[in-house]
């Protein structure tokens, strides 16, 4: 706990178990704040969005075995979203590995596959620089959550040992590519960690080629980038910069045949002067293309109508808009706009929202927080409300209810058709007073006109507001 003081973590996301009681009480000397969760993935999630919003080590602390299991599902939200997070974990005493030691599990494995690396604590004494090294991987390179195990004999050690020293970690640095500059048609497709950059921000500016952060799970059919498809599919010189050439770009199959494709993982140097081209502003006016319908769509629940009324909410300098997956998400996604955005990410994953703006909020505790989920991914963290009134964190939750799991409906409709769209369904629950139940503050709204009123009443409100919408049922949007 020295050791994350030292290195400037100011919270720990963390879920009590007796594997990490000591880690708890160590806590108070040093001086560290521990956000107690409900679930140990919330508590993953929530170290996640701190990371992409802050640019600090999100710090997530877990207990062992079944607490390790429930927390490493979410570490694949953040490996995919490029967050640097440290996942600790307790863990059965080395000295009874293998003796049917009290919730033994072989955690470094576990989590490997969703982590940059993982392991197990060996000795106290090393234990300080087991950890300076998972917090300076977590944001070195490519960055990502990083795993160490802490076996409960090594915590209970005593060890005259100093705190290690903590460097800044440095950007790399390229020469922007000639080819971009030559090119008729060039673009930059910047992934995750990279949009979070802010010589990378400013690249487009400085260089007039139109830069496109992608860290969506429906990549060229995000509806937050209009018709990005035909975008890529006119480029002729491509800069993937810290981004895959994965599912979410077809694996190449979105650009032309000549299209070259080029590779970076460093930021590039701005040049010193940009050019001026025409297709900078077909690429803007691209990615920012609405259907001109959705403007006439008022006056009722419809995805597009609650996305108007919210829009209110989000016109401040300072605002951050969280949005999770799901169709309703998608909606919001593409409706909605704010000076700060977190979203699932590229691994799709639903459940985040919650956590997700819990963290917003204690990050930027003056600054409205909006999460936007559907009701079938306001189930998974539901409980978290009561996380936020314990640390009176107030954002604005609104769930979008068509009572069902409506992205996996649609997939029915599209492969199998009405009739066999079975299973899906779930209860018009009043998510609102369940949310008051919890002691935050819920209103379920059934008509539009009580829309407004209700997201008025939230705005004031010293707890977590949810705001429960019974909307129509639509397929995410998609564009000509």
């Amino acid at each position: 706990m020295q050791t994350l003081a030292a290195a400037g973590v100011r919270h720990v996301f963390a879920l009590s178990g007796n594997h990490v009681m000591p880690v708890f009480d160590a806590s108070l000397d040093a001086g560290l704040d521990l956000i107690h969760v409900r679930h140990e993935a919330a508590a993953v999630h929530m170290a996640d969005a701190w990371a992409r919003l802050t640019g600090e080590v999100g710090v997530a602390l877990v207990t062992g075995g079944p607490g390790h299991a429930n927390a490493v599902s979410a570490l694949y939200t953040a490996l995919e979203a490029e967050s640097p997070v440290v996942l600790l974990s307790g863990h059965a005493a080395l000295g009874e590995l293998g003796k049917g030691a009290f919730q033994e599990m072989r955690q470094a494995e576990l989590a490997a596959p969703v982590t940059k690396a993982s392991w197990t604590a060996q000795s106290a004494g090393r234990l300080g620089e087991d950890l300076a090294l998972a917090l300076r991987e977590a944001r070195s390179g490519r960055p990502g959550p990083m795993h160490l195990s802490l076996p409960q004999d090594v915590l209970e050690a005593f060890v005259e040992v100093g705190i290690p020293q903590f460097s800044a970690v440095e950007s790399r640095r390229v020469a922007f590519p000639e080819e971009l500059l030559k090119a008729q048609r060039p673009l930059v497709i910047a992934g995750p960690a990279m949009m979070r950059i802010a010589d990378v921000q400013r690249l487009e500016a400085a260089s007039g080629v139109p830069v496109i952060g992608m860290e969506s799970p429906r990549g060229v059919n995000d509806p937050a980038l209009g018709k990005l498809g035909e975008v890529f599919s006119r480029a002729d010189a491509v800069l993937l910069l810290g981004k895959r050439l994965d599912f979410t770009l077809k694996f190449g199959k979105v650009f032309s045949d000549g299209c070259r494709v080029l590779h970076a993982d460093a930021v590039p140097e701005a040049p010193e002067e940009g050019q001026e081209n025409p297709w900078l502003e077909d690429v803007r006016s691209a990615l920012a293309y609405r259907p001109p319908e959705w403007k006439d769509i008022e006056g009722s629940l419809h995805p597009v109508a609650v996305c108007h009324v919210v829009q209110k909410i989000l016109q401040a300098p300072d605002a951050t808009l969280v949005c999770d997956g799901g169709e309703f998400g998608q909606w919001a996604q593409a409706c909605l706009h704010a000076p700060r955005r977190v979203i699932n990410g590229p691994a799709g994953s639903i459940g985040s929202a919650l956590p997700f703006a819990a963290a917003a909020k204690l990050a930027f505790p003056h600054a409205p927080v909006v999460a936007m989920l559907g009701d079938g991914t306001f189930g998974f963290h539901l409980s978290e409300i009561d996380t936020a009134v314990r640390y009176g964190l107030h954002y604005i939750a609104v769930i979008g209810n068509d009572a069902c799991w409506n992205a996996e409906y649609q997939i029915q409709l599209r492969a199998y058709g009405k009739e066999r769209a079975r299973g899906l369904d779930l209860l018009p629950t009043r998510y609102g007073a369940a949310a008051a139940a919890l002691g935050g503050y819920g209103e379920d709204v059934l008509v539009f006109e009580e829309l407004e009123a209700a997201l008025g009443k939230c705005i004031g409100e010293k707890r977590p507001a949810c705001v429960n919408v019974m909307i129509e049922r639509h397929a995410a949007p998609k564009y000509p």
